[in-house]
């Protein structure tokens, strides 16, 4: 507990610095001439939502997880009333590639030597636009070892929950950053529910046209493809690797085509393979045969598309 509490304070003095002695100091007349063009009117883009995650630590989480100071195995209640307001780090992180692109276009920039000058920082302000990143990973770490010491404490379920929740929290973080790298598909993502899954496979493709079977030459080899489970659509992507350092390095996607998941049927062995399955539509003029690593990854696709189809109240065809 006294770990947390301490990183807690030290995280809220590190974005306080942030935010005075850098974000401030753009609206500073005396500073205006430092500031290269390519960086005006872009402190939203450089520092995101970093105000908003400051003020919420500092005027709530901070004083609430205090109030545990001398009941440390019930912090979890904590956690769990205020994982709604947690999830504002997904809005951080989803902007962090911008930040990243901006800051590396004029971080020599004689603006951010001086600022980091006045505040006596050894380290840059890349390092420190890092932490809100770091601190959503570091809870998960904190309540696991939290956890070793609580067994069989009033509060251990509430624990495990918060855990649970902070997991969570990460996946959603970790799937917005896929999404938001989603180029050339033209409808909005947003319309298709929530995404519960994505990965990347090797997928075979096999048509239907008229009476007879056309199979694809690709159906031979394998595509590599990155799909994206939402609730109402299957979106099969190509993922392109970029050039450069950091989220700049993170991977695009390429729309390339979607099924409806209201018109799909699953195989669950694709040819005797218990590692692979077959997604189907219209009456199996369209058939892609997914291949995964493990075969407990196609028994978790197969099992959550089905749970689609439950709360949708449609059914799926599996055999």
């Amino acid at each position: 507990m006294n770990e947390l509490l301490e990183t807690e304070r030290a995280y809220v003095e590190e974005l306080l610095c942030v935010l005075q002695g850098y974000a401030a100091e753009m609206d500073n007349p005396t500073m205006t001439h430092l500031i290269p063009s390519v960086l005006l009117h872009k402190k939203e883009v450089l520092f995101g939502n970093m105000s908003e995650i400051y003020h919420f630590h500092k005027r709530t989480f901070l004083r609430e997880l205090e109030t545990y100071t001398e009941c440390p195995e019930l912090v979890g209640c904590c956690f769990l009333q205020r994982m709604t307001d947690l999830q504002i780090y997904e809005k951080y992180c989803q902007n962090k590639p911008r930040s990243e692109s901006l800051w590396r276009q004029c971080s020599d920039c004689a603006f951010f030597q001086e600022c980091q000058k006045k505040l006596e920082h050894k380290l840059g302000l890349d390092s420190y636009l890092l932490k809100p990143v770091q601190r959503i990973t570091k809870y998960q770490l904190l309540l696991r070892e939290m956890l070793k010491y609580s067994r069989g404490c009033e509060g251990e379920e509430d624990l495990q929950e918060a855990l649970a929740a902070i997991l969570g929290i990460l996946k959603a973080v970790n799937d917005s950053m896929h999404l938001i790298a989603i180029t050339g598909y033209e409808g909005n993502l947003s319309d298709l529910g929530r995404l519960l899954m994505q990965g990347s496979f090797s997928v075979w493709t096999e048509h239907k046209k008229g009476h007879a079977k056309v199979k694809d030459l690709a159906r031979f080899k394998p595509m590599q493809r990155h799909l994206f489970l939402h609730e109402k659509a299957l979106l099969f992507c190509k993922r392109r690797e970029e050039n450069g350092e950091g989220y700049e390095k993170a991977p695009s996607y390429s729309f390339k085509h979607s099924l409806s998941m209201s018109a799909v049927g699953i195989t669950e062995n694709a040819k005797g393979d218990n590692k692979k399955f077959e997604i189907w539509c219209n009456s199996r003029e369209e058939v892609y045969i997914v291949q995964v690593e493990e075969a407990s990854q196609r028994i978790v696709i197969v099992r959550t598309s089905e749970k689609v189809y439950s709360e949708f109240g449609q059914k799926i065809c599996t055999f």
